[in-house]
């Protein structure tokens, strides 16, 4: 089943320490269902000295939050998603409220191959 947020989504927080903060999807993780938000949920890392950053020294980064927590934002409200299928074929992401299409999972024509036995 397709997730319904995809990376450079503008998604809305709602729930965790990180609760109403909205930022874009940097990274979205899978296998473990996580997302990776651009400046909400930082953490600091302890850095140890490396040739690279020879310095070392506390380093903020974005922690993964579930995927569940967060909502796509269209028209400037949180939303949920709903999948269509057009006509024509193609499959896209359509936010519940107001009905803005998100994004285009699978353009139109497009078949799945069959594997010759």
């Amino acid at each position: 089943m397709p997730a319904h947020v995809r990376k450079g989504d503008t998604v809305f927080v709602r729930s965790g320490a990180a609760k109403g903060q909205t930022g874009e999807v940097v990274r979205v993780d899978v296998k473990h269902s996580r997302v990776y938000i651009k400046g909400v949920n930082l953490r600091v890392k302890h850095m140890k000295p490396t040739q690279a950053a020879p310095q070392g020294g506390l380093v903020q980064r974005e922690a993964p939050i579930h995927m569940s927590n967060v909502s796509p934002v269209a028209d400037g409200k949180p939303s949920r998603v709903r999948f269509v299928t057009k006509s024509d074929g193609s499959k896209v992401r359509v936010a519940v409220k107001g009905g803005a299409e998100l994004s285009v999972l699978h353009k139109a024509g497009r078949t799945k191959s069959k594997k010759p036995h």
